[in-house]
């Protein structure tokens, strides 16, 4: 979308735009754009909530009168739970899912206790499909596991190339979203500062991204280091400690 607005811009029309990936938005400069802290595939926050939503897009159509750009705000409110997606559903489908810190275990068992956690939210995140008629998982092309197999062999190798870490942004952003779309769809979903932060500090998967993220760091090429710094883990997560 950014890089649409730059043309259309081009052209002579003004453009704002929401962003759910900030980073990419540093990145790309648009010329206005409003980032918003909620769940990808929800740019307006939660379903069923058309004053809340009135009012992100008040806040981005706010946007065109600033006078010069590029424009990126922040948008200063979570969004509020989401009571009412439930609310024509039974909750007895599948038991809920709970993960706490996940405790250390060898390398050699790190694969299949991701796999393990993967499958405790496939029946959740089937549920979300259904409910929604569509899922947003699925753009990089490979299922969950291949992705937990992936990320977990990436940072038990000798070594990564470039060019598999350029292509490692859209698979982290897949797998966050195959565990959101499961999370929201469970009995009293977590709001979506709180759905980031169980992400990435309280499941396998955000482990194993931390891991893989050190393992950038040390990485001999410069923009190996870029990418592993700011684009595995959201920096508000880094900075909540």
């Amino acid at each position: 979308m950014s890089a649409i607005g730059h043309y259309l811009e081009s052209e002579g029309i003004a453009t704002a735009s929401i962003s759910l990936v900030r980073e990419h938005s540093e990145v790309m400069k648009p010329p206005r754009a409003l980032w918003v802290p909620f769940p990808l595939g929800r740019p307006l926050g939660v379903a069923h909530d058309a004053a809340f939503q009135r009012r992100v897009l008040k806040a981005l159509l706010a946007l065109f009168e600033r006078t010069s750009g590029p424009v990126l705000e922040d948008f200063a409110d979570d969004a509020p739970a989401d009571v009412m997606a439930h609310a024509a559903d039974s909750v007895g489908e599948a038991c809920p899912v709970f993960f706490n810190t996940p405790a250390a275990v060898p390398d050699s068992a790190r694969t299949a206790q991701l796999q393990s956690e993967i499958a405790q939210l496939a029946p959740w995140q089937a549920l979300a499909t259904q409910r929604r008629g569509a899922s947003v998982f699925g753009l990089s092309g490979k299922s969950p596991q291949a992705l937990a197999a992936m990320f977990v062999g990436l940072t038990e190798a000798a070594s990564i190339t470039a060019a598999e870490w350029q292509a490692l942004k859209l698979a982290v952003d897949d797998l966050r979203t195959y565990y959101e779309e499961a999370a929201a769809a469970q009995p009293s979903p977590l709001p979506s500062a709180e759905l980031e932060q169980w992400f990435y500090r309280q499941t396998v998967a955000g482990s194993v991204l931390r891991d893989l993220r050190a393992v950038g760091l040390a990485h001999a090429d410069a923009t190996v280091r870029q990418i592993a710094d700011r684009m595995l883990i959201p920096r508000r997560v880094l900075e909540a400690g």
